[in-house]
């Protein structure tokens, strides 16, 4: 019989193309469902270790506190990114809200805007208390996690809108470019600062980059290679000089891009969702299994937030069936699990993780 591995160890297991004692989990949530499984398990509403705990989770992310003075001003009715400066404004609906992008500050921007934008100062993060979370978590799989960064597209769009940063990325213009390169030099700064101070206790850098619709890529194979693969490739290279795996977040018709992942050294897929093209479980499995490792395959828009119970768990148990063998995965919602999924599905969703993902 498998022993009971630790967190840590069953993710590293299930990493390295190898079968651990079960299917180690992850959880992401909007904070009506966030608080809703809090208040089932009798938790205050800002234990986010006790939800976790509660549900089984191997993963924690850690990242680094901002110190620094405000560099971008508030604006009335809006949320104000503090690092980087994009606007949101509160969209109600009828099972909740989010904070949506608009204004786009730089959309209209030239190089000279640009240069002058704020951006944060690398000495302006709390590296120690950094160090101490990476620490309290060791027996957990540690995931670094700076907001996805870099997030060439979407992270740009933020600031710039989308329409204008893929015309941007097709067109070369210089002030997009400027800006990519200036939030790169300060990432790649913050991100080894963070490395050096774990001390080897970061598992996986988790970084992002939306690539594709539901049905198409988002852009072409040579805008990718031209533009996007290699400002993520010092990300990756960093990484893997300190002995951690990097895993891409890429939302919807992204497996087109994967082949290039596995040359760059990425070891990790994420979100993985299945009604997107080319993107299915059975697909990603048959393509890309042996090379890639998995974490996500669970829709937040199918029978989690729309099904029963009984469809939730089949729903689940399917996917393990497929995902499973050989490890390689970790059962994961596709992303933050929405406000209309109802408490007791999210619950059947990692009680059927638990039920039937042993090995």
């Amino acid at each position: 019989m498998t022993r009971t591995m630790t967190s840590k160890e069953r993710a590293a297991t299930a990493f390295a193309h190898q079968e651990p004692d079960r299917v180690p989990v992850n959880y992401l949530a909007e904070v009506d469902v966030d608080l809703r499984l809090k208040a089932h398990f009798g938790l205050k509403a800002d234990d986010d270790e006790g939800v976790r705990q509660a549900l089984g989770v191997d993963f924690r992310s850690v990242m680094p506190a901002y110190t620094g003075p405000r560099i971008h001003p508030e604006v009335p009715d809006r949320q104000v990114d503090p690092l980087w400066g994009a606007h949101t404004r509160w969209i109600e609906h009828e099972t909740g809200g989010y904070w949506d992008f608009c204004d786009f500050p730089l959309q209209d921007a030239g190089v000279d805007e640009v240069a002058a934008w704020p951006m944060p100062n690398p000495d302006h993060f709390d590296y120690e208390g950094f160090a101490a979370d990476v620490k309290r978590y060791q027996e957990y799989y540690v995931a670094f996690c700076f907001n996805w960064m870099p997030d060439v597209i979407n992270g740009t769009s933020m600031l710039r809108n989308m329409e204008q940063v893929l015309v941007d990325l097709m067109t070369d213009d210089e002030a997009c470019l400027l800006f990519l390169d200036r939030k790169k030099a300060v990432l790649l700064e913050v991100f080894a600062r963070c490395f050096e101070a774990a001390k080897g206790g970061i598992d996986m850098l988790w970084m992002g980059e939306d690539l594709g619709t539901q049905y198409s890529p988002l852009i072409s194979q040579d805008l990718f290679r031209r533009h996007i693969r290699p400002r993520y490739q010092p990300f990756v290279d960093m990484a893997k000089q300190y002995n951690a795996l990097s895993m891409i977040h890429t939302c919807g018709c992204s497996s087109w891009a994967y082949d290039d992942f596995i040359d760059m050294g990425v070891s990790i897929v994420d979100t993985l969702q299945p009604e997107a093209k080319n993107m299915d479980p059975a697909y990603l499995k048959s393509h890309f299994g042996g090379r890639l490792s998995f974490h996500g395959c669970i829709s937040t828009a199918g029978p989690l937030a729309y099904g029963t119970v009984e469809e939730t768990v089949s729903y689940v148990r399917d996917t393990l069936d497929i995902m499973m063998p050989g490890g390689e995965y970790a059962l994961a919602p596709t992303h933050l699990i929405q406000d209309n999924s109802p408490t007791e599905n999210v619950l059947a969703m990692y009680e059927a993780a638990k039920t039937y993902g042993t090995y």
